[in-house]
């Protein structure tokens, strides 16, 4: 069936010496149609002779048509030559590769080859793989209907029919029909039902496959409760009522009816009228000049109430008192009667005095039992801040024998008055350790008598002399001085109380103690909150009861337009207490720091309720100053209050961070498994509410907590279980995805957004569960939770919740609480406050140490290198990083040599290496 090459070719051929055959046209490839042949050509120049060659065959010469021509432009001789190619020989070809034909051209010079050109029996299967099938979702659910069209060559392409009419995603964004031939409506609307039929065609034929009914439903909503009606009964008990109706929405589509009651009724208690009814007349009056006397009646017996009518008849009563004789012996007769008149009056005064004896044994009788009842604790305060006017010594007395609080000492009382504390009781040791000698602490003390409430961890302390201000708000204490103050256990330098039941409270989490002129630290612990009073901004002759709050119910503070709520509201207080130094409050956030994207607000609450602008970040003022880090806000300010961060996305761009975790527990079906998978904002606030609430139903950390970064492009967020074992586990059809819109993400919400999926096993005998949990933002960020673990307790690895655990010190005083030793901070503002010709090198402080912005604060401030240091304090409360400071002090040139020496000679004190090790 081949050719011989070298067969003689006609001399009288004309062809270029030296030239190739060069392809004007090669073979395509090709489809036959049923039962139709297909016609290859191939056309060169110059060329002598063409041949096909198929399947690494020549293809006989008489099954060639050759044609040939002259280029007009070069003279040379163009040759075109066609072949067949039919069904029946594709079909009878079995190599490892498609049937394929080449041609091949000859010239005085040699051979040129074309491409190779495949020959394919075009078909299109009738069954498709996969046809769609019917789904209900609910509005602005998202809908995914899937297409795998039936096999064929070349592959169909598909199109998607809704109600006979094609769908055109061009015109639609929230159809997409290009993801791997499935039809995806991202945010589902009432038009969307119907039925969906998915096309599949090629040049062979068209396919249909089965209809899917899609129906789209509304799940009925209350509107809101009318008002309650009026009580039923004029008078006694009755009821009364109030309603709603299920049409915020009304239920579509076979939608959920509202769960519920659409009326409530409660009881009701109308007060009855009581006329009024007079009481008994009063005695005569003494007769007057004119001759009458007079007499009185209340309507007090009863008084009229709830509406009754008032008294029919009169009040007042007069009268002749003389019969009509007005005189008697020229006199007028009240005169004559003068000794009856003062005989009256003694009784009075008689009456008075009984009352009063009566009185006082009441009260005595009363203190006697109110100091029996007292008794019954082991011990109780004793101050006389009431007679001295506010000046007081403390006098304790023993009660019982055996008691753990009592202390002896010869210190005697000037006065005692019994006064109690209903608040804590704090008493701080001095700094100066040459006066805390052991002879001052242990002292004997005849009278010792201390009330201390049960709800509060009490540090005991003993002073000589303690001022106690009379106007200090309510919850303070304010101490005089000088002072000398012992405790029970001398090595315990860390002298505070912190109210623990606050700590449990429904509406906040508060934490608070006592600060005096050393200043010091208050965290809400694993909260990220943070509160730092620098040294010297209390005064020295007071301490103030410190706290700190943040609110755990839904805030007060509603953002207006597209501005959302960054962190959580704090409250810091008292709010009368004036400080001469700024505080640093340190206030978490879950923006991606961004001035392109965001811009950041602090707020302030009023003492109305009103929310008011403080200042935003960018911007330039010297009432407070905002540091912003990627994860939270430092705040320098001089009142305290309510605050709050709030954020305006200037973009699409603008990035909500969410920390995303996983929880798992056994349901009370024991084949059950519930994950609970949380979207939150990236604060500790936030992430340590999920873990209260996880504690209380059981829940346990199943994967480490990841960030997802949800952008403000108003495209929702999906979460889906994916990869579960199918022989060990399952999970409801149509559960393992779900989707939560846009803006109760980006908006956010007091309670913590989460999605539930119970999962259940075949057997009890399956105690390992392994899976995947993949939370997406449409059009953005995606996280994958990789889930590996046993479902039995006892077995499970256990996972930290927080990085920095600082529950176990909420409250830090004096030295302790600072990162700095005092004496390297003395130094240091003494150096960088004094100015120098370079102008002054509290700005390079600044500068070294990444405050580039708002300088103008600083230079109000009275050492603006100590404010600036408090600030760093405020930074690195968790880091405590000492050598960067010492670094940017040697690269401004003004530090001594010895700095770093010295820093590291302050390290070693106990007290400060205490706090370097608790990572404080």
């Amino acid at each position: 069936s081949g050719n011989d090459n070298s067969e003689a070719l006609p001399e009288s051929l004309p062809s270029a010496p030296g030239t190739l055959p060069h392809f004007m046209e090669e073979p395509d490839d090709a489809y036959i149609i049923k039962s139709n042949p297909i016609v290859l050509r191939c056309k060169a120049m110059p060329a002598m002779q063409i041949f096909f060659k198929c399947n690494g065959e020549w293809v006989h010469q008489n099954e060639h048509v050759s044609e040939e021509s002259m280029d007009e432009t070069t003279g040379l001789k163009v040759r075109e030559v066609f072949i067949n190619v039919t069904r029946q020989q594709v079909e009878d070809f079995h190599g490892p590769e498609d049937y394929w034909c080449q041609c091949v051209a000859w010239s005085h010079l040699g051979t040129s080859k074309s491409r190779k050109a495949s020959v394919r029996i075009a078909y299109l299967r009738k069954n498709f793989e996969q046809d769609p099938q019917g789904k209900e979702v609910p509005i602005e659910g998202m809908i995914v209907l899937h297409c795998r069209p039936p096999e064929g060559v070349p592959a169909a392409e598909v199109e998607w029919l809704k109600n006979e009419e094609p769908i055109d995603s061009n015109l639609d964004e929230n159809i997409d029909t290009r993801a791997d031939h499935n039809l995806i409506i991202r945010q589902a609307r009432l038009s969307d039902s119907g039925n969906y039929t998915c096309m599949a065609a090629n040049i062979v034929a068209k396919r249909r496959s089965m209809s899917a009914t899609v129906v789209v439903y509304v799940n009925g909503g209350w509107s809101s409760w009318t008002e309650w009606s009026n009580c039923n009964a004029r008078c006694g008990r009755g009821w009364q009522k109030r309603s709603r109706t299920c049409t915020n929405p009304a239920p579509l589509n076979g939608g959920a009816f509202c769960e519920g009651m659409s009326v409530q009724k409660i009881t009701c208690t109308a007060l009855c009228p009581v006329d009024g009814s007079w009481e008994v007349w009063s005695e005569w009056s003494v007769c007057s000049p004119e001759c009458e006397h007079l007499r009185v009646r209340e309507c007090i017996a009863p008084p009229p109430r709830n509406g009754g009518k008032y008294c029919e008849g009169l009040s007042q009563e007069s009268e002749n008192c003389t019969d009509g004789l007005c005189v008697q012996d020229k006199k007028p007769l009240h005169e004559i009667k003068f000794q009856n008149i003062e005989t009256a009056s003694d009784i009075a005064l008689y009456s008075g005095l009984g009352a009063a004896v009566i009185a006082v044994a009441v009260l005595v009788v009363g203190v006697t039992l109110y100091r029996r009842s007292q008794s019954e604790y082991g011990v109780d305060v004793i101050d006389s801040s009431a007679l001295t006017g506010g000046f007081q010594t403390f006098n304790f007395k023993t009660v019982r024998q055996g008691n753990s609080l009592l202390l002896n000492s010869g210190m005697q009382p000037d006065l005692t008055v019994s006064r109690t504390y209903s608040g804590p009781i704090c008493l701080q040791d001095p700094l100066d350790k040459e006066l805390m000698t052991e002879s001052s602490l242990f002292n004997p003390l005849s009278d010792i008598k201390v009330k201390v409430q049960s709800s509060f961890m009490v540090s005991l302390g003993v002073t000589e002399r303690a001022e106690y201000h009379g106007k200090a708000p309510s919850g303070t204490f304010p101490h005089g001085s000088p002072r000398t103050f012992g405790t029970i256990q001398a090595r315990n330098k860390a002298m505070y109380i912190q109210n623990l039941s606050s700590m449990s409270a429904a509406s906040e989490l508060r934490t608070s103690a006592i600060f005096g002129h050393l200043g010091g630290r208050l965290v809400v612990p694993n909260t990220g909150v943070s509160l730092l009073v620098p040294h010297g901004a209390i005064p020295e002759e007071s301490s103030w009861e410190v706290y700190l709050a943040i609110a755990q119910k839904e805030s007060s503070l509603q953002p207006e337009g597209s501005d959302v709520l960054l962190g959580p509201e704090v409250t810091c207080g008292p709010s009368d207490l004036s400080v001469s130094t700024p505080f640093a409050l340190t206030i978490p956030h879950c923006a991606e720091v961004d001035s392109e994207h965001w811009n950041i607000h602090l707020r302030r609450r009023t003492q109305q309720g009103k929310w008011e602008e403080v200042m935003s970040v960018e911007e330039e003022t010297t009432s407070c100053y905002c540091l912003l880090d990627p994860y939270a806000c430092h705040i320098l300010l001089n009142s305290f209050g309510t605050y709050a961060l709030i954020g305006e996305p200037l973009s699409d761009c603008a990035v909500r961070q969410l920390k995303v975790a996983v929880f798992g527990c056994l349901s009370c079906n024991s084949l059950d498994y519930n994950l609970r998978v949380y979207c939150v904002d990236n604060t500790p606030c936030a992430f340590q509410e999920v873990v209260l609430d996880e504690k209380l139903q059981g829940g346990q950390l199943l994967e480490e907590p990841k960030l997802l970064h949800f952008r403000g492009n108003t495209f929702s967020l999906q979460i889906s279980v994916l990869d579960i074992p199918p022989f060990l586990w399952r999970i409801k059809p149509f559960t393992a995805c779900q989707e939560v819109p846009f803006s109760r993400v980006w908006c956010g919400s007091q309670k913590p957004l989460h999605c539930a999926f119970s999962l259940e096993r075949y057997t009890p005998a399956t105690t390992q569960l392994s899976c995947k949990i993949c939370v997406r933002q449409i059009k953005g960020h995606e996280q994958v939770l990789q889930i590996q673990t046993s479902i039995l307790e006892n077995e499970r690895e256990t996972i930290a919740f927080f990085a920095h655990d600082d529950s176990n010190f909420p409250a830090q005083m004096g030295p302790k609480a600072f990162k700095i030793p005092y004496s390297i901070r003395q130094r240091i503002c003494a150096t960088f406050d004094t100015p120098n010709a370079k102008g002054k090198d509290w700005q390079m402080l600044a500068q070294k140490n990444s405050f580039n912005r708002n300088l103008s604060y600083f230079a109000t401030q009275r050492s603006p290198s100590a404010v600036i240091l408090d600030l760093w304090e405020a930074r690195h409360q968790h880091d405590g990083d000492l050598d960067s400071l010492a670094c940017a002090l040697e690269e401004i040139g003004r530090t001594h040599s010895k700095i770093s020496d010295a820093t590291e000679t302050e390290i070693e004190e106990p007290d400060f290496s205490y706090s370097r090790q608790n990572g404080l």
